[in-house]
């Protein structure tokens, strides 16, 4: 028979041991509290101000941006689109005031070396657009159809635009003659060589008559910007996830419309060779190019039809393709108004 006391002491283990499991819960429940009061404290933290910062200070040593356009991955928490709308201010803010200064200049020479590679991209894009430029120019001259064309380079891409100096359309009409046809067979093998998504944009000229065969000039610019489009698909097997067609009427005139002889170029389709650059290098795409004109002794771009001396197209210096010819007139003679002129 066991002694009472033994029995006693054997029962106060057992139920120290049945709540030993308490220590461990309570273990846990602290660190669990712990962990999360960490998280919360982390999600405080403004993240469009402190990505601006880091991405600031990282640029300022040198890192490289993301190809995309520069831009935070993280989204405004206020709903502002434009990320540079973050003042310095409010970044500085985040910085002991001790290191502001410091921080401060970090951040513009950040800019300024973000602004400086955005621009030398710019550069070296404008310079392979004329480089396009240059086979499109030589192909239209082999046939003799330099004349029925227009060239720039915009924050878009390169724009060759096919103007009606030699009736590329005929008053009323979205169908392309048989000399706009030959225009857009010669440039369209230089199209299709290239990766860049292609736009086709119709317009009418300024004047304010209704077109014949369509309700307005909006239905007649599109079927015009259509029709090619059709050509390069149908005929030249471009395929058509690569190419887009729209119609601004009369609403972006090419020349002046008050200039004499304005009609014939304004009454056109645009082929857009598409930049795929960042937002941020295709803005700069102008620039880039008007330097690049300066440097070429191009002086300002063509702005009317008859301007003596004016050039050829976006990069027509007195050889630009190296091919020894020079950049031809890009203007279009100013004859007196003739019969269809004033028809869209």
């Amino acid at each position: 028979m066991s002694h009472p006391r033994r029995r006693r002491r054997e029962s106060e283990e057992e139920h120290e041991n049945h709540e030993r499991w308490l220590v461990s819960y309570a273990d846990m429940i602290t660190v669990l509290m712990a962990l999360f009061i960490v998280m919360f404290a982390m999600s405080q933290v403004d993240e469009q101000k402190y990505q601006a910062l880091k991405d600031g200070l990282a640029d300022g040593f040198g890192r490289e941006k993301s190809i995309l356009n520069g831009a935070s991955p993280i989204s405004n928490a206020k709903g502002t689109s434009d990320p540079g709308e973050t003042s310095y201010q409010m970044l500085l803010a985040q910085v002991p005031e001790a290191q502001q200064e410091t921080v401060a200049k970090i951040l513009e020479e950040s800019e300024r070396l973000r602004r400086q590679r955005a621009y030398g991209d710019a550069r070296t894009e404008a310079d392979r657009l004329l480089k396009v430029w240059r086979q499109i120019d030589r192909a239209l001259r082999d046939q003799g159809l330099r004349d029925d064309v227009r060239a720039s380079i915009d924050d878009r891409g390169l724009v060759v635009s096919l103007v009606s100096q030699h009736v590329v359309f005929e008053p009323d009409i979205a169908e392309l003659t048989d000399r706009g046809r030959r225009v857009v067979d010669t440039i369209a093998p230089v199209l299709a060589a290239l990766p860049e998504p292609i736009e086709l944009d119709g317009h009418t000229n300024q004047e304010p008559v209704k077109p014949r065969y369509y309700p307005s000039d909006w239905e007649l610019s599109v079927a015009r910007a259509v029709h090619v489009l059709h050509r390069l698909e149908d005929g030249h097997d471009i395929p058509a996830r690569r190419l887009r067609a729209t119609g601004f009427g009369h609403t972006k005139p090419l020349v002046d419309p008050a200039v004499r002889g304005s009609q014939r170029v304004n009454k056109r389709v645009d082929i857009l060779v598409l930049s795929q650059q960042p937002a941020e290098t295709r803005a700069l795409l102008g620039e880039a190019y008007a330097e690049l004109r300066r440097e070429a002794g191009l002086g300002d771009l063509p702005t009317a039809p008859g301007d003596p001396g004016t050039p050829g197209g976006p990069g027509a210096p007195a050889d630009p393709a190296g091919d020894g010819t020079d950049g031809g007139a890009d203007a279009v003679a100013t004859p007196t108004r003739s019969r269809g002129e004033d028809r869209p």
